[in-house]
C-alpha cells in the first residue's frame, strides 16, 4: 500500500525518484549496521549456553576502534582463567 503510493507519486513527480532511492539506501545501511552490532562477540542472545561471552574473548581483542598508545599484540591477560 505504501509502496504503491510512492510509485504513483514518483510517476507524477520524477524528481522524487532520487529522494526515494537515497531514503531506501539509508534505511538499508542502518539496518545492516544494526545487524552487525547485534552479532558482535560481546552480545548475549542465549544466556543458558553462554552467560558471559566476554570471558571467551582473546586478551588481544581490540574493543576500541582506534587505540593510539596501546599495543594489543603484546597485551597480557591479567585475570584468572574461568
Amino acid at each position: 500500500m505504501i509502496f504503491r503510493t510512492a510509485v504513483e507519486h514518483a510517476k507524477r513527480h520524477p524528481g522524487l525518484i532520487p529522494q526515494f532511492f537515497f531514503i531506501c539506501l539509508g534505511i538499508g545501511g542502518a539496518s545492516l549496521y544494526l545487524f552487525r552490532l547485534a552479532k558482535g562477540p560481546h552480545v548475549t542472545w542465549n544466556k543458558t549456553n553462554n552467560p558471559e561471552p566476554w570471558n571467551k574473548l582473546d586478551p588481544t581483542y581490540q574493543y576500541k576502534l582506534v587505540a593510539i598508545s596501546t599495543d594489543y599484540k603484546n597485551l597480557k591477560k591479567d585475570g584468572p582463567e574461568f
